[in-house]
């Protein structure tokens, strides 16, 4: 089965440290995403990293911090 089909969402679930998809998905609440594939879900915690280092950095940029 293909991560590429229509409608074929994933998530990260925070509370059982696993991939889940739309078919059998835990609360929103416990859950990051949707995301495209199963791979992008199990790097989700990955990517929430490098974001929030991006926007902190940006956020200390913008403050004037670092100069």
């Amino acid at each position: 089965m293909s991560d590429s089909g229509r409608g074929a969402n994933h998530y990260w679930c925070t509370r059982h440290h696993r991939v889940e998809s739309e078919a059998d998905v835990c609360p929103a609440k416990f859950v990051l995403g949707p995301y495209p594939s199963a791979a992008d879900a199990a790097n989700a915690l990955q990517t929430v990293q490098e974001r929030n280092e991006a926007w902190e950095a940006e956020d200390a940029r913008w403050a004037g911090e670092g100069r």
